[in-house]
C-alpha cells in the first residue's frame, strides 16, 4: 500500500519527535505527554495503528542511539519532514524544550534539522507567506 505525503509526513515526524525525546537518555512525563497528545492530534491514514507504529519507531529510534547512528536517523527522515517544514520546527522545537532544558544532543539534532535538512523548505515556505 503506497502512503499518502500526509501520511508519511505524520509518520516521520513520529520518528523526529520519539528520537529527540529519547537522545538525551531522560524521558520526562511531559515529553510523554505531549508526544501523545501530537500523536492522537495527526490525521491517520494507515493500516497499522498509532500504538503498533509508536511502538516500533521507540525500538528504532532507541537502536539508532545506542550504535551512535542518530544522524543518520534523522537524515533518512529528511523527504518526509520537508512535506510541512513549519510543522517539523514546531514539534521539534515544543518537544525538545517541553521539560524545561535542551541537552546537547537535542541541540546538536535541532540545529542539523534547521540548518542542514530543512533549511531549504523553511526559506521556500517563508517565500511564499510574502
Amino acid at each position: 500500500m503506497q502512503l499518502s505525503e500526509q501520511q508519511s509526513f505524520n509518520q516521520a515526524l513520529i520518528k523526529l519527535s520519539v528520537l529527540l525525546y529519547q537522545v538525551d537518555g531522560m524521558v520526562t512525563l511531559t515529553e510523554q505527554d505531549y508526544l501523545n497528545a501530537m500523536v492522537e492530534s495527526l490525521d491517520w491514514q494507515s493500516p497499522i495503528c498509532r500504538e503498533a507504529f509508536l511502538n516500533d519507531t521507540i525500538y528504532q529510534a532507541r537502536k539508532a542511539i545506542d550504535t551512535g547512528d542518530t544522524v543518520t536517523f534523522l537524515k533518512s527522515l529528511k523527504n518526509d519532514l520537508s512535506f510541512d517544514a513549519d510543522k517539523t520546527l514546531e514539534v521539534a522545537m515544543a518537544i525538545t524544550g517541553i521539560d524545561g532544558e535542551r541537552s546537547e544532543e537535542e541541540t546538536e539534532l535541532l540545529s542539523l534539522l534547521t540548518h542542514k535538512l530543512l533549511a531549504k523548505a523553511l526559506v521556500s515556505g517563508k517565500d511564499t507567506l510574502q
